[in-house]
């Protein structure tokens, strides 16, 4: 070999060696687009809502890879449903391209419940849809708060915030009818104004017209000889108020003396 190569000038040599480089270049850039298959492009089929086993059947027996890049959660679709793909149905792509799926939970995540309690119907509406849950229920009592979250429940029972819970449950809300509870007035003759303020708050009443007497330096201290309304009316029977109403009051600076007839409360000033 090495004597043929000699017995030729060196520019044979040359050209020889610069044809059969050209050859080999060809020869490999023929085989890349063969291997590679350079130029061949397929459509990707839709599979979004199709179980993830028929996706990946699909797909792979079209030539693409199958990856699931990622699972979300919706109560309303089958587990293990394709949610998403990427690319999407109908891109052009090489036949060996890697499609990514996006598929439904099998088990539902667990999240921790919120605080609806004091919210308006509305804002508690949209914290639950926002968490994952689903209003179940929506139950009324007597409040003067309209439409306000008083409690929420699961399963009929009251649930703290922070508890664990599955993400899509149902959550009952307990809401206020804009008419307070009723009950019987209560009785606040010989309190003084700072305690009858007190006791009206934890009855949800609301403390309205103040009338002290002329005697009085200190209202807080002052005592209450008078109420509209009264705990009876002319009648001699119970009076009944609902939360949220309003309750008057009459002030004197010594404390009064309950008459005999108890229907007539004076100040002491009176007698």
């Amino acid at each position: 070999m090495f004597k043929f190569l000699t017995s030729r000038p060196l520019w044979v040599n040359l050209i020889a060696g610069v044809v059969i480089l050209l050859l080999l270049l060809l020869f490999f850039l023929g085989s890349l687009d063969l291997i590679t298959k350079h130029g061949k492009t397929m459509k990707i089929p839709s599979v979004t809502g199709k179980s993830t086993a028929e996706a990946r059947k699909i797909l792979e027996g079209q030539g693409f890879e199958v990856q699931i890049q990622d699972s979300i959660f919706y109560d309303t679709i089958p587990p293990l449903q394709v949610v998403r793909q990427f690319p999407e149905a109908d891109n052009q792509v090489k036949i060996n391209r890697t499609v990514y799926l996006t598929i439904n939970r099998a088990v539902p995540p667990i999240i921790s419940m919120p605080n609806l309690v004091s919210m308006t119907f509305r804002n508690a509406d949209m914290v639950l849809r926002r968490y994952g849950l689903k209003l179940k229920d929506t139950l009324f009592k007597p409040d003067f708060a309209k439409n306000s979250v008083l409690d929420q429940l699961y399963d009929g029972e009251s649930i703290k915030p922070g508890t664990s819970i599955k993400q899509g449950s149902g959550i009952t809300l307990v809401l206020g009818n804009g008419v307070g509870m009723e009950f019987i007035v209560p009785e606040l003759f010989g309190l003084t104004y700072r305690e009858a303020r007190a006791a009206l708050g934890e009855s949800g009443l609301i403390v309205g017209s103040v009338v002290p007497d002329a005697n009085v330096v200190d209202t807080l201290g002052a005592f209450i000889y008078r109420q509209n309304p009264g705990r009876f009316d002319d009648e001699r029977k119970l009076n009944h108020i609902r939360q949220g109403q309003i309750v008057d009051l009459w002030l004197t600076a010594d404390k009064p003396v309950r008459q005999i007839d108890s229907a007539a409360l004076v100040p002491p000033s009176n007698y």
